[in-house]
């Protein structure tokens, strides 16, 4: 799936996402996101026995990830 689809396949209205929905945003794998969540870089909220990432933690995510790059 390139940019263009990615964009035009994100629903904006949501407010909690799924782990697959958070790797997607960030165009990373699966796995690579749950070790984000396990890490604590990545915010994300148990909900019975359900894992949902905040809609806004995937780009809080690269925002930091950014600020440190150009701290560095």
């Amino acid at each position: 799936m390139d940019t263009a689809q990615l964009a035009d396949s994100i629903d904006h209205t949501l407010v909690l996402l799924t782990v697959e929905e958070a790797a997607r945003r960030l165009c990373i794998g699966r796995t690579t996101c749950y070790a984000l969540i396990r890490s604590g870089e990545l915010e994300s909220i148990d909900i019975g026995r359900l894992r949902r990432v905040p809609a806004d933690a995937p780009a809080a995510y690269l925002a930091r990830r950014r600020a440190a790059r150009r701290a560095a």
